[in-house]
């Protein structure tokens, strides 16, 4: 590796890169997964929930063209290394969808809304940071273990569509990813809607690429350095508490790529609200709705823990690989997303 550079600050530069295009995404192109499914149940517009199958078919395709070029070992994908749990999947997707109703953005979306001067995002993302946290190594860590069993993938059967898909068929893992990338594509330009949207189409391009380079960046680390670098990409959940002990002890700690994809989402919203001019400080005036954004952002923290992924995690980063329970968790975040709405909205009152 380079002698200026080490390998840690070396794959956070990479994080903060491809960070930083999540966030231009989030405030040019209004890339956002709970706007997505609001849209969609609300408004009678699909787009951005297209936008995200835009994101999920150009990553899935740039990362299975890494996979074929054998720049991106299949094994030692962070998402692959353990066993699937389809429970936790499940409840942690609803856990984190009900959540991110609640808190009205997920992580991510968080970040970029911090980014252009909103104060109550701040408390969401140090909120959930802090409940990511209690789930992995503090006081609801052995429980979450006892409940969701973590164990070692087979190496001989990885937890991967492409790869059972490759087997049963007679082709290459790769061949299989990015075919189902490109159909994924292609299918979302079925709508008229999402062919007359160039901006859409080209952010939601633009997120799907950052998560290729994530991949990308840190296998070619993990090959050509000499620190033990996990292999992985953009996700919002324990990376929030990473930055936070990391600031409060960079003089003894190390960067890493998700501290860098925090600070590089933080700075593209930054630049892509002073470019539209979005940039403004607010703040909670009504203790009720902080109150709610808590407790949803807590909620949204654990069930990321749960689900191995929050919803740019599962929802690109591991769908790009395939991995078994990356469409599982989508799909349970959506629907907790919309129980948590239509809570929010209606109160669940009978329809007269």
């Amino acid at each position: 590796m380079f002698d200026w550079i080490s390998d840690a600050n070396l794959t956070a530069l990479i994080g903060l890169v491809g960070g930083v295009l999540l966030g231009l995404s989030a405030r040019l192109g209004r890339f956002c997964t709970l706007g997505a499914i609001e849209d969609a149940l609300y408004a009678g517009s699909s787009l951005r929930l297209r936008m995200w199958g835009i994101a999920i078919g150009v990553a899935m395709i740039g990362t299975h063209l890494l996979i074929g070029a054998g720049m991106l070992p299949t094994e030692e994908a962070i998402y692959l290394r353990l066993g699937w749990n389809p429970l936790a999947s499940i409840v942690g997707g609803l856990l984190f969808g009900y959540g991110m109703a609640l808190s009205g953005n997920c992580g991510f979306g968080a970040l970029a809304r911090l980014g252009g001067g909103d104060l109550r995002a701040f408390v969401i993302v140090v909120v959930m940071g802090l409940a990511a946290y209690v789930a992995i190594s503090g006081p609801l860590a052995q429980l979450r273990i006892l409940a969701f069993p973590e164990t070692p993938a087979d190496p001989t059967a990885l937890p991967s569509i492409s790869v059972k898909l490759a087997d049963m068929l007679g082709l290459t893992a790769p061949t299989i990813g990015i075919l189902i990338g490109v159909i994924l594509t292609l299918a979302m330009f079925s709508s008229k809607e999402m062919r007359q949207a160039p901006t859409e189409v080209f952010w939601a391009t633009i997120a799907g690429f950052a998560v290729v380079i994530g991949w990308g960046g840190t296998a070619w680390v993990f090959a050509n350095g000499f620190s033990a670098i996990p292999v992985e990409s953009h996700t919002y959940s324990a990376p929030l508490g990473d930055t936070m002990i990391y600031l409060m002890t960079s003089s003894g700690s190390a960067l890493n790529f998700g501290v860098g994809s925090v600070a590089g989402v933080l700075a593209g919203a930054f630049i892509g609200s002073l470019f539209k001019g979005h940039f403004r400080w607010e703040a909670c005036e009504d203790p009720r709705e902080l109150k709610r954004q808590m407790g949803g952002a807590a909620i949204m923290g654990l069930g990321a823990v749960i689900a191995f992924g929050c919803s740019i995690g599962q929802g690109l980063s591991a769908f790009a690989i395939l991995y078994y329970g990356a469409p599982v968790t989508f799909l349970a975040i959506i629907a907790g997303a919309a129980f948590g709405l239509r809570q929010l909205i209606s109160g669940f009152a009978v329809a007269e």
